[in-house]
C-alpha cells in the first residue's frame, strides 16, 4: 500500500508565497507532524512518499520527491496524489491552501486520509464553523464578523473578546481584547471574527473519522503564549476522567455534524468551571492533522497512524494507552514522565 503524505510547508506550499525560504515556527510545526506520521506508516508496512521543498533537507522515513517552484509542487503533487492508494493533506487554511489540495486529490482520482472539501471549506471560516455548530446545538463563543474599518457590529455586550482571522491556521493572529476602544488598533483590512471571550481550561480532542465510526484520542489541555495573543506552544495529555469525558463528548459531538470528515480532525475546546460542562464551549475545528499528533503518538501503545487508517475504512482500530504524562511542544519535542517510561520499558 502507498501512502502520500504532503505537509504544505515543507513540501514546497511556500513556493507560492515567495522567494523566500520556509522558516520559523511553522516550518517546525510542518516538519514535526511530517516525520513522525511518515514514521508510523513506515512502521506499518506502509510505502511512504513525500514532496520535500528544494531549500529544505530531506529527513524522515519513506521517499521523497524534490519540488523547487510553486508549478513543480502541484505537478509533483497531482502525480503522487493518483499513484497513492491514501492522501493525508496537511496545510494551513488560510487562503484556500487546505482545500486547494484536497480538490487536486479528487481530480486526480485520489483518495483522502483527511477530511473532503465540503468540511475544510466550512472549517476554514471560523464564523460559519460557529454558526454551524449552532444550529446543531452545540456551544461556541457568540460573535460577529467585523470587516478592516470594524464594520460589523460589535457591541460592548461582546468585551472581553476574542479577535481572529475568519480563516486563520491554529492561534495565528489571535488576540485578547478588552474593551471596545482597543479595537481598532487590531484591525488590519482583513475580515475577523470577534468573538466572547471564554474563561475555562484551553483543550483539544482528536478525533479519528470513517465513514460511520468515530474515535475519539485522549484529550490534552493546550499551553497557550501569554501577552494577550493565545500563541500556541504545546500541550499535555491526559487529562484528568471527569474533564476528558466532556472533552470526548463535546469534540464527538461536533465531528458527527460535519459533512465529510474523515482522518485526523482536531476539535479546540474551553472547558469551563461547571462540572455539568454547562460552560463548555467548542472554539473551532482543525479539518487535519494538528501538532498533538506528536504527543498522543507517545502515550499510544499502538502504531497510531494504523490506527486512522483502520477507522478510514470503518474498522474498529487497535489502541491503547500508556499510563502517566506526556507533554509536547510545537515543534515535536516530547517529554514523558517517569511512570509513562516505565510502562514503555515493559513492552
Amino acid at each position: 500500500m502507498q501512502v502520500f503524505i504532503y505537509e504544505f510547508i515543507t513540501g514546497g506550499g511556500m513556493w507560492s508565497q515567495g522567494p523566500q525560504p520556509p522558516s520559523g515556527s511553522m516550518l517546525a510545526e510542518g516538519r514535526a507532524m511530517a516525520r513522525t506520521l511518515a514514521a508510523d506508516f513506515k512502521k506499518a508496512d506502509t510505502e511512504v512518499w513525500s514532496l520535500i521543498d528544494s531549500r529544505l533537507e530531506a529527513a524522515g522515513a519513506g521517499q521523497f520527491e524534490q519540488v523547487g517552484s510553486a508549478d513543480e509542487e502541484r505537478d509533483a503533487f497531482m502525480r503522487r496524489a493518483a499513484a497513492a492508494e491514501w492522501t493525508v493533506v496537511i496545510a494551513p487554511e488560510f487562503a484556500g491552501n487546505l482545500l486547494r489540495r484536497c480538490q487536486w486529490v479528487l481530480e486526480e482520482g485520489g483518495r483522502l486520509l483527511s477530511p473532503g472539501p465540503a468540511t475544510v471549506s466550512l472549517a476554514s471560516d471560523k464564523h460559519r464553523t460557529a454558526e454551524h455548530l449552532d444550529r446543531h446545538g452545540i456551544r461556541t463563543p457568540r460573535g460577529v464578523v467585523i470587516d478592516g474599518a470594524g464594520a460589523g457590529g460589535p457591541t460592548t455586550d461582546l468585551f472581553p473578546a476574542v479577535i481572529k482571522p475568519l480563516d486563520g491556521c491554529g492561534s495565528q493572529g489571535v488576540q485578547f481584547v478588552a474593551e471596545l476602544w482597543q479595537l481598532r488598533a487590531l484591525l488590519d483590512g482583513q475580515l475577523l471574527r470577534l468573538e466572547r471571550f471564554i474563561p475555562g481550561l484551553a483543550a483539544s480532542v482528536a478525533v479519528l473519522c470513517g465513514p460511520s465510526l468515530h474515535v475519539a484520542l485522549p484529550p490534552c489541555e493546550q499551553t497557550l503564549g501569554g501577552d494577550g495573543q493565545f500563541a500556541y506552544v504545546g500541550g499535555r495529555t491526559p487529562l484528568p476522567d471527569p474533564l476528558a469525558l466532556r472533552a470526548r463528548n463535546l469534540a464527538l459531538r461536533t465531528v458527527r455534524s460535519l459533512p465529510d470528515p474523515l482522518g485526523y480532525v482536531g476539535v479546540d475546546l474551553i472547558l469551563g468551571a461547571d462540572p455539568d460542562g454547562s460552560g463548555d464551549h467548542v472554539i473551532e475545528v482543525n479539518p487535519r492533522l494538528t501538532t498533538s499528533y506528536v504527543g498522543l503518538r507517545a502515550l499510544c501503545r499502538n502504531n497510531l497512524a494504523a490506527a486512522m487508517l483502520a477507522v478510514a475504512q470503518d474498522q474498529e482500530p487497535a489502541l491503547s494507552w500508556h499510563d502517566g504524562t506526556v507533554e509536547f511542544s510545537a515543534d515535536g519535542r516530547v517529554a514523558v514522565d517517569e511512570q509513562t517510561l516505565t510502562n514503555q520499558r515493559r513492552i
